[in-house]
């Protein structure tokens, strides 16, 4: 009976070991904050960041603020040591989404990691610039940057359709974002009065990944204003 209980107790670790980025986005869709955690955990380089990455997005949701925060700088240091040892494009393209949430949680970082999010940003662009995390991060990047500072809604909006556009491209390896592409950039267009366009974005987004939580819920919050 122990040997049996050992061996389910090292295969499901292994499992939680090799979880991919499409069992991090199935946990994040249905804030599973326990799953999110196992995996940011048990997983390594660039999955473990992507897994605490969003589950500091989760935890901030449900109102835990500390694990966010906590979550956030275990992706940024383990990113970092990433672009380390190898500067790659979707490393430096997520630690910059994470310096983004670093600064939203405390304004006073942003004139250190902004100036450190534009360079990863333009790095990451100039190394693969058909990369459609890369535009999908420069477009949430551009969301909140005043167009005085080279952001901007039109901006936004702009490098969202480009994600979409570069997300038609086969992935085999680090697929996530499309779906998420696509809210940004109904967003932007909800920011600019647009509201029909932006519904027919996140519709679309939900037709992308049927379990997209976040689309799901900004349609339903219209449905209930309406």
């Amino acid at each position: 009976m122990k040997t049996l209980l050992l061996i389910t107790s090292l295969t499901l670790v292994s499992q939680a070991s090799f979880a991919n980025i499409s069992d991090i986005d199935a946990a994040a869709n249905t804030m599973n904050i326990n799953e999110l955690s196992q995996y940011s955990e048990q997983a390594i380089d660039y999955e473990k960041a992507y897994a605490d990455y969003r589950l500091a997005i989760t935890a901030n949701i449900m109102g835990q603020r500390q694990l966010a925060t906590d979550s956030l700088n275990d992706a940024q240091q383990t990113l970092e040591s990433l672009l380390d040892q190898d500067p790659s494009a979707d490393p430096q393209a997520l630690l910059a989404a994470v310096y983004g949430m670093q600064i939203s949680f405390d304004n006073s970082k942003g004139a250190v990691l902004g100036m450190k999010t534009a360079q990863l940003l333009q790095q990451a662009n100039d190394l693969e610039p058909n990369n459609p995390r890369v535009s999908l991060v420069r477009a949430i990047n551009a969301f909140y940057t005043p167009s005085v500072f080279g952001g901007g809604l039109d901006k936004s909006q702009t490098l969202a359709t480009q994600a979409i556009s570069q997300f038609e491209q086969p992935c085999n390896e680090i697929c996530w974002g499309h779906a998420e592409a696509y809210t940004w950039r109904g967003l932007a267009k909800q920011q600019q009065g647009d509201l029909k366009g932006a519904l027919q974005d996140w519709q679309t987004a939900i037709e992308v990944d049927p379990q997209y939580g976040w689309a799901r819920y900004l349609l339903n919050q219209q449905t209930v204003k309406q």
